[in-house]
């Protein structure tokens, strides 16, 4: 390590459903499935907003071989306690049928205060994302990095999309869970700002006022942590194989060195404006790897698989350094076969084509959820 690189240290939160294995609907989390959860992994594991839901978080790791344990831990837990009593979770950002207006939110402070302040918006709130944290102990580095990474959230989302269906229908998006959450306040891609200080005179003005507690209620793409001395990129879908999981996360794990590696040489990525990163990330929303991004620098919009061929020549030497270079490769693969989203309207349409109704034909597509949540563990 070099003199004053940080320490990188990643963790992973993920959100998922949990559906019942006969209907393959959402169903509630009963309380001693939480207990049993919660005695075996302490505080990694926590409810969330709708009591379909469940969230975990791994250690902080080193290295993706590190996280890949954790996380295996954790989904096998949830999956085998979840088992008992007839239910399996799904790592979707979108269940495909089920209706946000039969959920009932968690009954607890955070959450009734949530519904409560946000009213209609947030009882939409029938989604889950992943996100990862990268650790980066300065401050101002902190936004520095950020300041620049914003530039591949685009990149990252498109990677991640797995949720193309929404009450029934698929939507045409391949993320249509950023269209829900992008209805919150505070979302969206992050600001530019030139220190930490100026985020936290920004983050303090609604504090002050009492329109926020604190910074955990800044929801952007990527932000820095209220809780710990990290950016937090907030971007993906989640992902029904723990492996592709694992895969982002290598990825914003070498991006931010690699970004590092530029400012020690006084050096850095372009920064463009928020409105030409914004038309990538919605390209990502609607398209995932299919029809490509934009590159402002060649003024072309450029096929997914060469801009990963791209990334992956930029971040091969942090890759080395972190021992993740089959994690990062695997980023070529998502992007010739396709994400997530992707392998959903192909189940959907392979039943359809096998003479099956819509709804059963939307029950495939749970069912292959749960197949792939269950495949690494």
């Amino acid at each position: 390590m070099t003199l004053n690189e940080p320490d990188f240290t990643i963790g992973i939160e993920e959100e998922y459903l949990l559906v019942d294995r006969e209907t393959m609907a959402l169903a509630e989390a009963p309380d001693a499935l939480m207990e049993a959860c919660s005695s075996e992994l302490q505080d990694q594991v926590s409810p969330e907003f709708l009591n379909c839901q469940i969230e975990i978080g791994t250690k902080v790791c080193a290295t993706i071989g590190e996280a890949r344990d954790d996380l295996r831990r954790l989904r096998a837990c949830v999956a085998h306690e979840a088992d008992k009593f007839g239910l399996a979770p799904i790592a979707a950002s979108c269940h495909p049928f089920s209706d946000w207006r039969e959920q009932k939110h968690t009954d607890k402070d955070r959450y009734n205060n949530l519904s409560a302040d946000l009213a209609g918006v947030v009882r939409r709130m029938l989604i889950c994302g992943m996100h990862v944290h990268v650790a980066v102990g300065a401050p101002d580095r902190r936004i520095d990095i950020m300041n620049q990474l914003s530039y591949f959230l685009p990149h990252l989302l498109a990677l991640s999309c797995s949720s193309p269906f929404w009450q029934g229908h698929d939507t045409g998006l391949d993320s249509y869970r950023l269209t829900v959450f992008d209805n919150l306040p505070r979302t969206g891609l992050p600001p530019r700002m030139s220190s930490f200080g100026e985020f936290e005179r920004a983050v303090g003005v609604l504090t002050d006022l009492g329109v926020i507690e604190d910074a955990s209620k800044i929801w952007w793409d990527l932000r820095p942590s209220s809780k710990y001395p990290t950016i937090e990129s907030r971007i993906c879908d989640v992902q029904p194989r723990m492996e592709d999981a694992l895969t982002l996360a290598a990825l914003t794990q070498a991006l931010s060195r690699m970004l590092w590696r530029l400012s020690v040489k006084n050096q850095r990525w372009r920064i463009y404006e928020s409105f030409l990163i914004s038309e990538n990330r919605w390209r990502a929303q609607r398209y995932g790897v299919r029809e490509g991004l934009i590159d402002f620098g060649l003024g072309q919009i450029v096929p997914f698989e060469t801009l990963m061929g791209e990334m992956l020549e930029l971040i091969a030497e942090d890759a080395v350094h972190f021992g993740s270079a089959s994690e990062v490769s695997r980023a070529r693969d998502i992007a010739a076969n396709g994400t997530s989203a992707d392998r959903q309207r192909r189940v959907y349409q392979a039943a359809l084509d096998a003479g099956k109704d819509r709804d059963s034909a939307l029950r495939a597509v749970v069912a292959h959820m749960i197949d792939e949540f269950h495949a690494d563990l």
